[in-house]
């Protein structure tokens, strides 16, 4: 079969015939894979610098973590693998599998799910959010970012606060159910003061972070209490786009009702995971196809997956590989 296969650390997948899969348990399904969306979770994890592979002994292995296609049985689903998932064959659990409706594009199907885990997650198992709740989602302009934005809406915020960089895209927001809109390009002082004035008029409940860095390290100092009692605030990470280490003092801790955590793989519990695959991906497809999630995509058929790798997608696109 056909595939995009990784054969060294850090070089670029290619197009090349590999071993078909083989059922091996009775809990294996075989997927006739028809999209994969490409993630930076995929590209990190192709390269062994994610950290869910920092144990796994390096061999030329099929790129993607998911995927969309046929079970042998003509039924449409959503699969998640971590042997690959951009081949012309895939084998999958069982459990880790999800029907969509027959009237999904399949490019958005394989779109979506990606997007969906780390804020969905984090917004309902991480954070416990609760109708009417303020959401600030910090470095919403990218593709998991924007998702994150109508998810929010879409468990019942009461005020959804977005943040970037990239001042047409995050007005672009406000179209998709953001409230107010903060841009990282003031400088330090005048955003910490927005955030603080936003906090004062309509307490945050929870931020959901895509970026880390010296935002969140503004984000905590302007909610950082003065010796009264505070309001409880969660705050998630789901990303580390602006580095991985952040300076956070002490006294925002014992100042401040904050509770900090993060959202991927490897934070989840076994029950949080099933509930991933049992209810949560399954509510984002229909409210998909009624327009309540939109998705944009780029499409590249799986024989230039060369050229596509290091493709600059535009912003707010998700580049899909169809094969």
């Amino acid at each position: 079969m056909k595939a995009a296969v990784v054969f060294e650390k850090g070089s670029i997948p290619q197009y090349t015939d590999f071993p078909e899969p083989e059922i091996i348990t009775d809990n294996d399904v075989l997927v006739s894979v028809k999209a994969a969306s490409i993630k930076n979770l995929d590209r990190a994890r192709a390269s062994g610098n994610h950290y869910s592979a920092d144990n796994e002994a390096f061999q030329p292995k099929i790129i993607g973590s998911d995927g969309v296609g046929y079970l042998e049985n003509g039924t449409k689903v959503y699969f998640f693998s971590k042997k690959g998932s951009v081949a012309e064959k895939v084998v999958a659990d069982r459990q880790l599998v999800v029907p969509i409706p027959e009237n999904l594009d399949f490019s958005v199907a394989a779109a979506l799910p990606n997007a969906v885990m780390g804020s969905a997650m984090g917004l309902k198992c991480k954070a416990e959010m609760q109708q009417g709740d303020t959401i600030l989602i910090n470095g919403a302009t990218g593709i998991t970012g924007r998702i994150a934005v109508q998810i929010a809406k879409l468990y019942g915020a009461g005020k959804v606060i977005v943040t970037g960089r990239n001042e047409a895209a995050l007005q672009s927001l406000l179209e998709l159910g953001g409230d107010e809109a903060v841009s990282l390009l003031r400088d330090d002082e005048g955003f910490k003061q927005k955030i603080k004035e936003i906090h004062a008029e309509t307490p945050i409940d929870v931020i959901l972070d895509y970026i880390w860095g010296h935002s969140v390290e503004m984000i905590l100092t302007a909610l950082k209490g003065d010796g009264t009692f505070s309001h409880k605030t969660k705050l998630v990470s789901v990303g580390g786009m602006s580095g991985d280490h952040i300076q956070l003092s002490s006294q925002i801790l014992r100042g401040t009702d904050i509770q900090i955590s993060g959202s991927g793989l490897g934070s989840w519990t076994k029950e949080e995971s099933q509930l991933l695959f049992s209810e949560i991906i399954p509510g984002m497809f229909p409210a998909a196809t009624e327009g309540k999630i939109k998705i944009e995509t780029e499409v590249v058929d799986l024989e230039y997956i060369e050229s596509a790798w290091n493709k600059e997608i535009q912003n707010g696109k998700r580049l899909v590989i169809r094969i």
